[in-house]
């Protein structure tokens, strides 16, 4: 049997009501993701429910194109998350068995991949 757990988050950045610095969504301290590593990043509403689970080879440029693009599952919901917890996990395959477990495990509300709890 394989045990997987959900890792500690090694960056939390919140959501700041009415910002004064520059900012997405209400989020100012992108600076502290990495923009080196690949990871797995979560997105949360104001009631600590998870949203939205995904993965990146690159953190910091791939959370921004979720408040950015038009594809992304989260699109209609931007305004409603409230935090973002990032954890660096290098290896691809790790990856991917992470944002699987964690999609199933903490039902993410706006994945559609990946999910075997519907």
């Amino acid at each position: 049997m394989i045990l997987i757990t959900v890792p500690t988050p090694d960056v939390t950045i919140f959501k700041k009501v009415n910002p004064t610095e520059s900012n997405i969504y209400g989020f100012t301290e992108f600076h502290l993701i990495s923009r080196e590593f690949g990871g797995i990043f979560m997105f949360y509403n104001d009631k600590d429910e998870l949203m939205f689970v995904g993965k990146a080879r690159k953190l910091r440029p791939r959370i921004k194109k979720h408040f950015e693009d038009s594809v992304s599952p989260i699109k209609m919901h931007r305004d409603k998350v409230a935090k973002i917890e990032v954890f660096i996990v290098e290896d691809p395959v790790h990856r991917e068995i992470y944002e699987t477990y964690i999609i199933n495990k903490l039902k993410a509300k706006y994945n559609e991949d990946k999910v075997f709890f519907r």
